[in-house]
């Protein structure tokens, strides 16, 4: 695999995901078809699992698990591999058990828990792109993903921050570098982000995509009802 083009998602929180957001993911797979496809953390919320208050309106952590997988399944289908980064919702049910320490060898592998075939899960990442320049993949280092890139001396990826979807540049005197979060896709009028209600910033709905080396950010534009409105800009 030359990771020529590769798509990256972050931040779908299942199943609390804007409800536009797979057909969006199809739609941008028919368009660039790519051959890489990276979610760069908190596929899933995990919120009755959550170390802050959880809402006893939503779902119980079983059902929020189960509803969790159906759409995991559907996105499965739409991308038979993929790559999911390490990530502090993602990751919650293990953090719990650190928390009351319980062995790994009690917990099953995120895998195994969701049932997936062919999808691969790692803690960060850094591929080779089709261009020979290398690139980060993490869920979320610092709010300003420049420096992240400036520490790694790499072209940077990553997700985390609601708000932020941005390309920035940098250079040394051997070459060039970019640095790019991809926003998230989330349904922020859900229960599961009342703590974000107030924010005068709204989260930016989108994803990114790597075409030879170039980043490029895809928006999800919205009509004023909150959907998508069925283009890729």
């Amino acid at each position: 695999m030359n990771h020529k083009r590769i798509l990256v998602i972050s931040d779908m929180h299942l199943p609390y995901q804007h409800k536009d957001s797979i057909t969006f993911l199809k739609e941008i797979k028919k368009e660039f078809k790519p051959d890489t496809n990276i979610c760069i953390g908190d596929l899933l919320d995990q919120h009755a699992l959550s170390f802050h208050d959880s809402s006893p309106e939503l779902y119980s952590a079983g059902m929020e698990l189960d509803k969790a997988k159906e759409y995991v399944r559907e996105l499965e289908n739409v991308f038979p591999k993929l790559i999911e980064v390490d990530s502090n919702h993602s990751s919650m049910i293990y953090r719990r058990a650190l928390k009351h320490g319980l062995p790994k060898a009690y917990l099953k592998d995120y895998g195994d828990f969701l049932e997936t075939k062919k999808w691969k899960w790692v803690d960060d990442l850094t591929l080779t792109m089709s261009n020979g320049q290398r690139c980060f993949f993490t869920h979320g280092r610092s709010a300003d993903v420049l420096k992240v890139s400036q520490t790694m001396g790499m072209n940077t990826v990553q997700g985390h921050y609601h708000t932020k979807f941005v390309i920035s540049y940098w250079a040394n005197p051997d070459n060039i570098f970019w640095a790019m979060n991809v926003g998230c896709l989330i349904d922020q009028k859900s229960m599961a982000f009342s703590y974000a209600k107030n924010f005068r910033t709204r989260f930016i709905i989108g994803c990114g995509i790597i075409l030879n080396g170039i980043p490029r950010l895809l928006p999800m534009v919205l009509n004023n009802k909150g959907r998508w409105i069925g283009k890729i800009v």
